[in-house]
Formats: C-alpha cells, sequence, structure tokens
C-alpha cells in the first residue's frame, strides 16, 4: 500500500498579511483543493493523510464535500514547523504501507506522470524526490551586496514535492532529526543524517509552489491546460 502525505499546516506568511495561500481561489477552487486533487487522483495511493492546522478541520471537511474526493483520507493535526507536521503525518498511517510520499498543499500542479515516478523509485532504491536542473547562472553572497563565488550549475538541482520513503527510511530519518534537535527545510535534509541516499527525478512538468502573489497567474494558466 502507498499513501500520500499531504502537508497543509502552514500560513503562507509570504502571500501577505492575513492571506491563507492555500484557500486563495485560482481556476475555480482553493489552491490546497487542487494539490488534493491530483494525489486523489493518482492510482498508486490507496490513501490520502492531509496535515492541517489545529482548529482547520471543518474548513477541509466542508472541502472535500465541495470535490467529492474519491479516496479515504484522513486529517491529521500539525506540529509547530514543518517537520512536526511531516512527523506527525507519517505517524497516522495505517499498517501496511510501503511507501510514503510527501507533497506540498502549495504545490496544486504537480503531474500524475511524475508523482508515479517519484513512488516507483522510492520503492526501488528507499528515497526518491521531484526535482528539476537549476538553469540560471548561481552566485553566492554573504552578505547580500557583492558576489563571493560562481557555483557550476551543472551540479546543481532544485528540489520539489512529492518526496517519496520507504516508510521505514523516513521514520528512521525524521526520529533522527528529533533526537538531534536540529532543524530540516525538506525531508531528504533528514535523510542526510542517516546516510540514506536519495533519488533524483527529474520532473517533466512545471511544478511552481504558490508562495507569493507573483507566482498566482502562472499557476492559473498551468491549471487551465493540464486539467486532472
Amino acid at each position: 500500500m502507498n499513501v500520500a502525505v499531504m502537508v497543509a499546516a502552514g500560513r503562507g506568511t509570504r502571500m501577505g498579511s492575513g492571506v491563507d495561500k492555500l484557500f486563495l481561489e485560482i481556476a475555480g477552487l482553493p489552491v490546497v483543493a487542487h494539490s488534493w486533487r491530483r494525489l486523489d487522483a493518482c492510482p498508486c495511493f490507496e490513501r490520502v493523510h492531509v496535515v492541517i492546522r489545529a482548529g482547520m478541520e471543518e474548513e477541509f471537511e466542508r472541502m472535500a464535500k465541495r470535490v467529492r474526493f474519491l479516496k479515504p483520507y484522513r486529517l491529521v493535526t500539525g506540529g509547530h514547523e514543518r517537520q512536526d507536521s511531516v512527523w506527525n503525518g507519517i505517524q497516522s498511517l495505517p499498517e501496511g504501507v510501503e511507501v510514503v510520499a510527501i507533497h506540498d498543499g502549495a504545490r496544486p500542479c504537480v503531474a500524475m506522470e511524475d508523482v508515479e515516478r517519484v513512488v516507483s523509485e522510492a520503492r526501488l532504491h528507499g528515497a526518491a524526490v521531484s526535482a528539476q536542473r537549476v538553469t540560471d547562472t548561481i552566485k553566492t553572497s554573504t552578505f547580500g551586496q557583492e558576489i563571493d563565488h560562481h557555483l557550476d550549475r551543472s551540479c546543481l538541482w532544485a528540489v520539489q514535492t512529492p518526496q517519496a520513503f520507504q516508510v521505514e527510511v523516513i521514520r528512521r530519518a525524521m526520529r533522527c532529526v528529533r533526537d538531534r534537535g536540529v532543524s530540516v527545510t525538506d525531508d531528504t535534509a533528514a535523510c542526510e543524517l542517516i546516510g540514506q541516499r536519495v533519488r533524483l527525478v527529474e520532473s517533466a512538468h512545471p511544478n511552481p509552489k504558490a508562495t507569493s502573489p507573483n507566482d498566482l497567474p502562472y499557476i492559473e494558466l498551468l491549471l487551465a491546460n493540464t486539467p486532472v
């Protein structure tokens, strides 16, 4: 059995004061509903667990009734940081789950083809991540005023979600994060702590994250042209 865990417990402060980016309506539905629909439509998943902020249960239940998702789902209360929410999500999994795919609720354009490739690679290798090659020239700058160093972009990848793992691999990795008291920005960083190799799966389709208002027109265009 494979299960998708969608992390939707953040507040999206970069979108603007008082705005919850996950509930911004784009192409007829909230951003997070589009993300959920993509996971719900993937044949490789039997269930979807949605990690949400405490107190948002009724809002998500109303959305689920509105969209009429087909797969069984479970709402899970998130934690203070993203890594805490991921931990709660994987702890909520039932017995018998082989692979769990962790996806950001703010990535509503993810393609089913890319999801299935990431899950397949994780089943074979333990861990895999959707990613795209970096095409811009990248520099480092310590104080943000002058260039310090040039980086070879041929070795650089921008990682996205989903990030998929054999369940025991991600449980062991996230337990290590908690035991060491460290902070990680994504789930593959937890794998580095335990020496788990992560397979890169190059995205065949655009998979932007709704972070700032400037992202929304592009996301709306993609949603209009890539129906589920």
